[in-house]
């Protein structure tokens, strides 16, 4: 059986310890648990089955403890959606949904639909023309639709052979049965 190459002294097992006690963030707190226990011997089947981990993320948190100390544990990522549009901007745009139709704000020829209703590539439009924001999926601009209080909408279709005289025939043959 092979040693294990990365063990923990007490100092540094009571560190993690401190941190998962004083730890706010649900996340982190697994993986001051999870690479505490690995340092202190437990098996990885253990470690997976208390932390809910994956073997793999286990042991890139391992390293990153190793390499970093507890800060390598943090997460350090940017916020996506959140980050391009300061707080005051969420809520200009929000003004410019609720007080104009997108036919107002991009023109009749430049929106989709009749230009009454907000979509993904109205709203789309308007970030990239007034803000200089492009997000690359159509969930962030639900997201920023919902924070709007705006539900997500798509345009009415027609189909291509729809025909309007049979229409007023269906409905006057529905009017006679009732």
């Amino acid at each position: 059986m092979r040693t294990r190459p990365f063990r923990l002294c007490d100092e540094q097992a009571n560190a993690l310890q401190a941190a998962y006690l004083h730890c706010q963030d649900t996340e982190a707190k697994t993986r001051y648990q999870a690479v505490r226990l690995y340092g202190l011997g437990y098996r990885v089947q253990q470690i997976v089955d208390i932390c809910a981990c994956n073997p793999r993320s286990l042991l890139r948190w391992c390293r990153a403890y190793r390499d970093h100390g507890l800060s390598g544990l943090l997460d350090h990522r940017q916020g996506g959606t959140r980050a391009k549009l300061r707080p005051e901007q969420i809520e200009a745009v929000q003004n410019q949904l609720h007080r104009y139709t997108p036919a107002q704000l991009l023109g009749r020829d430049d929106c989709t639909g009749d230009g009454q209703f907000w979509t993904v590539p109205d709203l789309a439009a308007l970030l990239k023309r007034d803000y200089g924001v492009v997000y690359q999926s159509p969930g962030s601009y639900r997201e920023l639709l919902a924070k709007c209080d705006f539900s997500y909408q798509r345009p009415a279709k027609q189909y291509k052979s729809h025909s309007d005289v049979k229409v007023m025939e269906f409905e006057e043959t529905l009017e006679k049965k009732l």
